[in-house]
């Protein structure tokens, strides 16, 4: 892996002052503020007149030092971001080109034989609902001691974050929870997943070797808060349980010796409560409790964790998130081809889809507080114009790259160009994403609806629960559980 190692050390130190490549813009500011407090300490009156000039020099520089980090960051992207036009098709040949403008997990994926149409950039509105609930409610929300949200009722949290905020990073993953995805609830039909290995032999041809095949009947989640199309709005008045969502993923259909197995999951309003995860196994009749630890553990034998489900899906809190940039980069937005097209050059492990140049991407870094946690961080690559999560490095406990999860969205009135089933406004759907373990050489591609069912439309947003594609909040229990897997 010294390949991999270079090009993700390349891309995160590029985006840091030069005053000490690999600490943070505050460390590097740290030492002069100490100069002023031992200049205060041992001078008197004036000493103190002096130590305030020198604390406001320091401040000063701590300031210059972000807006360098900032114009640096633009000048860096700038070039490469000049040489990428649509209508261009990057390869492994041309790889090159993407370096600054990908993360070094998407870049390995293409140097594997994952190939990029480049296609215009497109501007993605907000659904007006969601922007009118922003105007309305942002300005009461903080975040509280613990990392919680404070006072938050529906819409973007906050519309506005200063990256010089010590609490950006947080406030960010906060407004991608929080986006215009869904309000009220998100249904799923048909969802299939293929896992293999990635085989390269002596001519450098790769070959995805498919060992399974899944297909699940639904994926379903339930939102208590924040909600704006149907009642009850903007929130549960009764919620016994005191959960933000509830969430539900069965029963698989496929593999036969799986079949009938499912998981629901609880998150809670409040953040120091561990989600609840209950995995049923009908062979045995036994229904068990997941740990939290286990939520960052590969699942059904694939390549992804509940936790990376979207690019991240575990509790805010329970990272330490540090914004380490903005920078314009690549992303798949605007994808055409229901069924996705599967690549030729890596064998089909991934999805070759529409590219665009985004303006600008977050680069932010979390890391677990939790004990015995799979992964020593996450780098994720945020999308600044909606919120959505582009795709996503994940890093084993030696620091070396481990993973990547990438995200195909289709953005559009019709989550399935077939069909005739549309939505009023613009919808955003991850209707592909692929899972790649760099290490062992092995993958996992999803498509939502599955590419054996492309006439399905695959996507129910914020039906409430009179469509004939609803549920009540029975299929969220354990009993729900247990008779979705007979």
């Amino acid at each position: 892996m010294p390949r991999t190692a270079r090009y993700r050390t390349r891309s995160t130190r590029s985006l840091l002052p030069p005053c000490e490549r690999g600490l943070a813009m505050t460390a590097c500011a740290r030492p002069s503020n100490q100069v002023c407090e031992r200049s205060n300490a041992k001078a008197g009156r004036s000493g103190m007149r002096r130590g305030k000039r020198c604390l406001q020099r320091s401040t000063l520089l701590a300031l210059m030092l972000m807006g360098w980090v900032a114009a640096a960051q633009a000048d860096e992207a700038a070039p490469a971001a000049a040489t990428i036009k649509p209508g261009m098709t990057i390869t492994r040949q041309n790889v090159e080109l993407i370096d600054d403008l990908v993360s070094p997990g998407v870049r390995w994926a293409v140097e594997n034989g994952m190939d990029m149409y480049i296609v215009p950039y497109r501007k993605i509105p907000e659904p007006a609902d969601y922007a009118a609930a922003t105007e309305k409610y942002s300005a009461q929300v903080s975040i509280g001691k613990r990392g919680e949200l404070v006072n938050w009722v529906a819409g973007r949290p906050f519309p506005v974050v200063d990256p010089n905020d010590p609490q950006a990073a947080m406030k960010l993953m906060y407004n991608f929870e929080r986006t215009h995805y869904f309000t009220d609830d998100l249904n799923v039909h048909l969802p299939d997943a293929d896992t293999g290995s990635l085989d390269v032999d002596s001519k450098g041809n790769r070959r995805y070797n498919v060992e399974r095949h899944f297909v699940a009947d639904w994926s379903r989640r339930l939102r208590f808060q924040g909600r704006l199309r149907h009642d009850p709005r903007p929130a549960f008045e009764n919620n016994p349980d005191q959960t933000f969502t509830k969430a539900g993923f069965y029963p698989l259909i496929e593999p036969f010796d799986l079949k009938g197995v499912g998981t629901i999951s609880y998150r809670y309003l409040d953040p120091e409560k561990q989600d609840d995860t209950w995995l049923y196994t009908p062979v045995i009749r036994r229904v068990r409790r997941m740990s939290s630890a286990q939520r960052s553990d590969a699942l059904f034998g694939q390549d992804i964790d509940l936790d990376s489900f979207g690019g991240y899906a575990g509790q805010i809190p329970w990272f330490e998130w540090k914004l380490i940039g903005e920078k314009p980069m690549l992303g798949s937005l605007h994808g055409e081809n229901l069924p996705p097209k599967t690549c030729e050059r890596d064998g089909g492990m991934t999805y070759c889809e529409n590219w665009e140049l985004r303006p600008s991407v977050y680069v932010i870094e979390g890391k677990p507080k939790l004990p015995n946690y799979a992964y020593s961080k996450r780098v994720i690559y945020m999308d600044k114009e909606t919120y959505f999560i582009l795709y996503s490095d994940l890093y084993d406990q030696n620091g070396e790259l481990w993973k990547v999860v990438i995200q195909n969205i289709r953005t559009s009135k019709q989550p399935n160009p077939r069909i005739d089933f549309s939505y009023p406004e613009e919808r955003m759907f991850v209707y592909a994403f692929t899972v790649i373990d760099m290490q062992l050489m092995h993958g996992t591609r999803a498509a939502i609806p599955g590419m054996q069912f492309p006439d399905e439309p695959g996507w129910f947003i914020d039906i409430g629960f009179d469509n004939e594609h609803s549920v009540g909040e029975e299929w969220f229990t354990i009993a729900g559980l247990i008779g979705g897997g007979r």
